[in-house]
């Protein structure tokens, strides 16, 4: 005896919107990467619905009054946003101007006995009370001699910018015996 598909029915009892390629219509709640952003409506297969965005709490089902509800938010979140980027923005004219000076043991021809990563670099904007994290510097590869590098920071997708590092020789070699 074949079995029938139960209609699309989420926990209390009614129906989910079905959208015009015969997906779920769906709310985003949270920005979901090569999705969508926060408030938008999407479209998705019913599986990844139930098993992922759902259970997550990443999204949820697209009625009139959500719908309604997120118009009416929408403004508040942009003016957020845009208070977020200007943030972001002065944070990253600071960074332009400034520079990075870090210590690292060196042979005589100016190699590194190790190398200088995005870590020690946040570590020495950390203590110039800029707070940039490891994963906001983006290094083409480790440092690994003496001299000056221009780096990329990027803060958001839409703020990025090049901060000057210098990697100068330990000038105690107490470290080196």
């Amino acid at each position: 005896m074949p079995m029938k598909v139960a209609p699309l029915i989420e926990a209390t009892g009614r129906r989910l919107p079905k959208g015009k390629r015969g997906g779920i219509e769906l709310l985003l709640v949270h920005n979901v990467e090569h999705l969508g952003k926060q408030g938008e409506v999407i479209e998705v297969k019913r599986g990844y619905a139930y098993n992922y965005l759902l259970p997550q709490g990443l999204a949820t089902v697209a009625t009139e009054h959500h719908k309604r509800m997120v118009e009416k938010h929408r403004t508040k979140l942009e003016e957020i946003a845009r208070e977020r980027l200007a943030g972001l923005r002065s944070v990253l004219q600071e960074l332009i101007r400034t520079s990075v000076t870090i210590e690292a043991n060196a042979n005589d021809e100016g190699h590194l006995y190790g190398s200088v990563g995005a870590a020690e670099i946040s570590r020495s904007l950390k203590q110039q009370d800029l707070m940039v994290s490891a994963e906001q510097i983006i290094l083409q590869g480790p440092l690994k001699e003496v001299g000056l590098y221009t780096v990329k920071v990027k803060l958001a997708p839409e703020v990025e910018g090049d901060l000057k590092v210098w990697v100068v020789p330990s000038s105690s070699e107490a470290g080196a015996k």
